[in-house]
């Protein structure tokens, strides 16, 4: 299964190349076009790196022990 990472890497020759051709199409010139769609990919590889930084999820809480004390006794 596809993960967000698989998703990024893939969102970003299509932003650079879609949003390039879209805004081609609709008049825009291509030396505008290409840097705004640039922009957008530049935003999909921080947002990989720096919001959803890969290992940046907190390691889970040990599980407490079954029929443990609540306390150690000095004894």
């Amino acid at each position: 299964m596809a993960q967000y990472y698989d998703y990024v890497l893939g969102l970003i020759p299509l932003a650079l190349g879609g949003i390039t051709a879209l805004l081609a199409a609709v008049g825009v010139s291509i030396t505008v076009a290409v840097p705004l769609a640039a922009t957008v990919a530049v935003a999909l590889i921080g947002h990989g790196m720096f919001v959803r930084a890969p290992g940046a999820e907190p390691a889970p809480a040990p599980a407490p022990r079954p029929n443990a004390p609540s306390f150690e006794s000095a004894d």
